[in-house]
């Protein structure tokens, strides 16, 4: 009875020390900001109500994954809309082309002005990000 409890008690010990290594640390994947190519929008907005907004993106390779939107709110009634990619750094055989996806978020109206978006589209050649702007009114009911 003993020996079968030291060996179980062995085989346990020794799936603990095998399960992880300490040295794998690193990250196999980094987020990067995807361009936005086109947006959905309203035409206006009611006050209190939520709307849908698609959002269409170009991934690429087939490396990067979507992983979501961030809406910063810039002032009052301004957000920046950035579409979110998670890149993975583990795979070698990435192919490289262009990707274009959709996804959306709701969006909640809780201000009468106008609300201005501001959607990510790139880089340009200083290193710059450029936005695509659409405003849209607010009519109260």
């Amino acid at each position: 009875m003993m020996r079968n409890k030291m060996m179980l008690l062995t085989l346990v010990i020794a799936f603990i020390c095998n399960g992880c290594s300490i040295d794998d640390d690193d990250a196999n994947f980094h987020f990067t900001a995807l361009e936005i190519v086109d947006a959905e929008v309203p035409e206006s907005f009611i006050l209190n109500e939520t709307y849908k907004i698609s959002v269409n993106y170009l991934k690429p390779d087939s490396c990067t994954y979507y992983e979501g939107f961030d809406v910063v709110k810039d002032s009052l009634t301004t957000r920046s809309v950035v579409a979110i990619g998670a890149v993975r750094t583990d795979i070698d055989d990435c192919m490289e082309e262009l990707i274009q996806e959709t996804a959306s978020f709701n969006f909640q109206v809780i201000y009468t002005e106008p609300y201005t978006f501001k959607f990510y589209k790139g880089d340009n050649s200083d290193g710059e990000a450029e936005y695509m702007e659409i405003v849209v009114p607010v009519n109260n009911p």
